[in-house]
Formats: C-alpha cells, sequence, structure tokens
C-alpha cells in the first residue's frame, strides 16, 4: 500500500509464504563490520566508527548496522546475507531482509524490541534513511507472520491476526499458483508515480483506492467464512482497482499472460508488489491448473511451488563457520 494512502487511513490483508531471508551474524575482535551477500558475492567493509557509505551496494544492510550497531568502540561483526526473494519480484524481497538484520543485531546487542517497534524501525530505514518510495504493510508482514488485516490511521498500525479454518487454509493453497513473469521492476518508480496521480486528485486513482480498502475488509470476511469462490472473485476485483489506482503497474505482456490464465480456467489474480512486473498470483480451479501452467509456461512463465507459513521474524544462535 501505499504511504499517501496510509495518511487517510487504510488497510491491507497480507500473508507470509515459505520464502526467506536469512541473516547470521559473527562477531570479531576487530572493530570492523563486514557485510556480504552470499546471493550475490558482493563485500562491503568499513570501521565500526565510521559512517558507511549509502552508493546502493547492501545499502539496507549498512542503515540497520548504523541503527543498532554494537556499542563498546572495540567489538566488530561479520553480516552474512541470503535471500529467497530475488529483486524486484514483489515477494516482500527488501522488508524481510531489513527486518531480519535487525532482529539479528537486536538479538546480538541485548536491545529488546517487540514486533511494532521491529517493524517501524525497519520501515524508518527504507522510507525516511534510505529516501527509497513506498508504504510499510510488507514491514508489518514480514515481522508478524501469518495472515493479518493491517490497518492504518493516523493514531498508528493495528495488525489483526485472522484465526482461519486449518482446512480453508489448506484449500487456498491448493488452489493458487505463483507464477513468475520473467520481469522484475522499480518499485520506487511505481510508487511515485501512484503519489502523483493521487496529489493530482485523479478520479480513477482516488475510486481505485477506496475500492482497495473495502476490498481487504470484503476479502477478509470471505476467507474466515471459507467463501474462497467469493475470495477468487474478490481477488479480481482488487486487480482491477489496483489498475484503476496506476495504470503503469502493468504492460501489454503482463495482461496477455493474465487473460490468458483467465480463459483457461483462473477465477482471479493479481501481481504482486508494487507491480511492473515480478510473481503473478492466480487463483485456479483445480481441474484447470494444468492447462494454466502450460499455457503460461509458453508464455515465458515459470511457475514456483509455495506454501503459507504463521511464523514472522526468527532469532537463534548458532555456531559461525
Amino acid at each position: 500500500m501505499p504511504s499517501y494512502y496510509m495518511e487517510r487511513g487504510g488497510a491491507v490483508l497480507v500473508s507470509t509464504i515459505n520464502r526467506y531471508a536469512f541473516v547470521t551474524l559473527c562477531p570479531r575482535t576487530e572493530p570492523e563490520i563486514g557485510i556480504q551477500s552470499l546471493d550475490f558475492d558482493l563485500i562491503v567493509k568499513y570501521r565500526i566508527d565510521e559512517e558507511p557509505i549509502f552508493d546502493g551496494v547492501l545499502d539496507l544492510a549498512k542503515a540497520a548496522v548504523r541503527r543498532l550497531s554494537p556499542q563498546d568502540g572495540h567489538a566488530g561483526l561479520d553480516i552474512y546475507l541470503q535471500s529467497d526473494a530475488p529483486a524486484g519480484s514483489g515477494l516482500g524481497g527488501s522488508a524481510s531482509l531489513t527486518a531480519a538484520v535487525l532482529a539479528a543485531l537486536a538479538n546480538f546487542t541485548g536491545v529488546r524490541l517487540d514486533r511494532y517497534e521491529l517493524a517501524e524501525m525497519a520501515y524508518v530505514i527504507e522510507r525516511t534513511d534510505l529516501r527509497i518510495s513506498g508504504g510499510k504493510q510488507d514491514q508489518y508482514a514480514v515481522t508478524f507472520g501469518g495472515f493479518n488485516l493491517i490497518e492504518f490511521s493516523r493514531d498508528g498500525v493495528t495488525v489483526n491476526p485472522l484465526r482461519i479454518p486449518a482446512e480453508t487454509l489448506s484449500d487456498l493453497e491448493y488452489h493458487l499458483m505463483l507464477c513468475y513473469t520473467g520481469k522484475t521492476r522499480l518499485s520506487a518508480g511505481i510508487i511515485d508515480r501512484q503519489d502523483e496521480l493521487y496529489r493530482q486528485g485523479r478520479g480513477e486513482t482516488l475510486e481505485g483506492l477506496g475500492a482497495l480498502r473495502q476490498l481487504a475488509y470484503d476479502m477478509k470476511d470471505a476467507l474466515l467464512k471459507g467463501r474462497l469462490a467469493d475470495f477468487a472473485a474478490l481477488l479480481d476485483r482488487a486487480w482491477a482497482s489496483k489498475l484503476k489506482v496506476n495504470p503503469e503497474i502493468t504492460d501489454s505482456g503482463i495482461d496477455e499472460m493474465y487473460r490468458e490464465a483467465r480463459q483457461r480456467g483462473a477465477l482471479g489474480g493479481k501481481l504482486l508488489g508494487a507491480g511492473g512486473g515480478g510473481y503473478l498470483l492466480l487463483f485456479c480451479e483445480g481441474s484447470r491448473k494444468r492447462a494454466v501452467r502450460e499455457a503460461l509456461e509458453g508464455m515465458g512463465g515459470q511457475f514456483a511451488d509455495f506454501s503459507f507459513t504463521q511464523e514472522g521474524v526468527q532469532t537463534w544462535e548458532s555456531s559461525c563457520v
């Protein structure tokens, strides 16, 4: 959800799946911070008493260390990063990584943060410290874990855990398909454009935002009552409403993939994240899943298995190797 919509009050329905960001901290005697991405073989090093240089290389981790670095002036850290979510996938990879680094640092330094404080700090790092455009639903989603209705207002954020019956979640998981469109996206530019359209008072943008807020509650009700056919229809309406907010979140190739999926048996779907690329989530009739898969793979789509998970950010002690 864009940050400007939160200012007016909003709600979003979120869930977490079994794609993870892993962070390992190893103390060192030298007063130096070393950060390494195991996915991209990127390494940065700087003294613990130095201000890190924010140059686009592992900036999220640098900013988290600046917030919660060791304070004794001597001990340093080696930090290793790994993520299951590709950059630009719409799976909340940046929020997951930031929250994981913060949680590991808090555990290491003895700083006590509840989940609200951790999520808010992760949000501030991305939006204020690094000036990356976006909302804050990802930070709260990955920190709390599970299915939640998250409400935003001028007074703050409220995370409402949903007690969805296990059989409903299993049925939902069976009907959902996750397809990589073959394209990544830069969410900041998309969100900046949405911000611009909102401040211009564009009618369709305002209408789409209002519809999305109500749809979050309607979809929540459908899940709690086990009405998955209604949920699928609402998912399709949510995508149409998101297109009203900002038509630039899609392109002809993505539109064609969604049309093909609908024609082959998908009842609803949407792009995850800000849009522009990444993963397409589809709700599909069980008997038509193979036809949808074959059609979209023929268009360059790549399907990924997944399952829901109830756990949010977690920390534990292990031996560094």
